[in-house]
């Protein structure tokens, strides 16, 4: 009986195990999470006050927000993760992933 169970405990543990995603998976989320932001953001540049004291125009500005402060939220996580797997330290790794995107909305909304 005790072989049984430690069997299935060795099974369990193999079948647990953590997977590491691919570098390829890394990069394609980074490029369509780039992507999002940047278009809602795009989509948030061209929206104009005026037009705002109508609720019934409120949907598109809303959704861009929701839409894109998610993506720049993901990004970050995405980044740091890629940087704290190649140079250890997490948190600084996290704070140098919300510097670079941070700066990349920035640049972009001047425009």
């Amino acid at each position: 009986m005790a072989e049984a169970r430690f069997d299935i405990e060795q099974l369990l543990r193999s079948a647990l195990a953590p997977v590491e995603p691919s570098a390829s998976l890394s990069e394609r989320m980074d490029t369509r999470l780039t992507e999002l932001a940047h278009a809602a953001f795009d989509e948030l540049a061209d929206w104009e006050l005026e037009s705002m004291r109508d609720p019934r125009n409120w949907a598109r500005p809303a959704a861009a927000v929701v839409i894109g402060g998610t993506a720049a939220a993901a990004l970050v996580l995405v980044r740091a993760q890629r940087r704290s797997k190649k140079h250890g330290q997490p948190l600084r790794s996290l704070e140098e992933g919300a510097a670079d995107v941070s700066r990349e909305i920035r640049k972009r909304l001047k425009r």
